[in-house]
């Protein structure tokens, strides 16, 4: 199994994600989590598969230094056109995550890492590189989608074969991430390089609702909800994806 990337998805991708409440609701929480944990000053911000740099783009319009890298060529044409359209400027860098120590001398304040570990074929070896592009007394903001709710999912939907064969794991070219992450084994591989600060969920809820019912519900109402639920101590383990932020250690 090789890493995922999305060259050929790029537009499918940006439709499923962003094109409605989901993408919202994933946006929200990291904003608000981030608004939260980050001091008040510009910080250099190092996005690694930014994708169409959505978050990049939030935190370069409140004053940060942003690099985005993306090995998706189509995405990160994307990313440039959304920049230019908003009036900010960024570097940009196409590369995998493999190479960027090469091309990277310094460490960054804030390094973002979401949506990514699910799509790599060895998640847990990236973990040493988001280190080194750490500075010291700088943050990680690490988002991956959670197998705990791909499980819980299949569970409400009566999928028992599927979870007895352990099939969790989307097909090629799906975009149910080929390596759905469990929480606690994370947790154990980033131990010896992190301190996790703060956990919360993305879409605790929101997935799990009647289709119908999500088509009712207003859109605000949803963010006030899954913001206010996002780390219930019943509710966070269930977001669809997590998002823990780190410190080195």
């Amino acid at each position: 199994m090789n890493d995922r990337h999305f060259d050929e998805l790029a537009t499918r991708f940006a439709e499923k994600i962003y094109g409605g409440a989901k993408g919202a609701i994933r946006l929200a929480v990291l904003q608000a989590d981030l608004a939260e944990a980050l001091p008040d000053r510009p910080l250099r911000v190092l996005d690694i598969g930014a994708g169409l740099g959505h978050m990049a783009l939030w935190l370069a319009e409140r004053g940060h230094q942003v690099t985005l890298a993306e090995p998706a060529a189509p995405m990160l044409d994307g990313a440039r056109e959304r920049f230019a359209a908003a009036g900010q400027t960024a570097t940009f860098i196409q590369a995998p995550w493999q190479d960027l120590l090469g091309q990277l001398t310094e460490p960054y304040d804030l390094v973002l890492c979401h949506a990514v570990l699910e799509w790599l074929a060895e998640p847990e070896t990236i973990l040493p590189v988001l280190h080194q592009l750490t500075r010291a007394d700088g943050q990680l903001s690490l988002a991956f989608y959670n197998r705990d709710a791909l499980v819980y999912r299949n569970l409400l939907k009566g999928h028992f074969r599927k979870l007895r064969r352990n099939t969790l794991a989307g097909e090629k070219q799906s975009l149910t991430p080929q390596k759905p992450l469990d929480p606690r084994e994370l947790k154990a591989h980033l131990e010896s390089l992190w301190t996790v600060t703060s956990e919360s969920g993305v879409r605790v809820f929101h997935d799990y609702m009647p289709k119908d019912f999500q088509d009712k519900a207003e859109l605000l109402d949803l963010l006030e909800m899954e913001l206010e639920h996002r780390r219930h101590p019943a509710y966070a383990g269930l977001g669809r994806y997590l998002h823990w932020m780190c410190r080195p250690r």
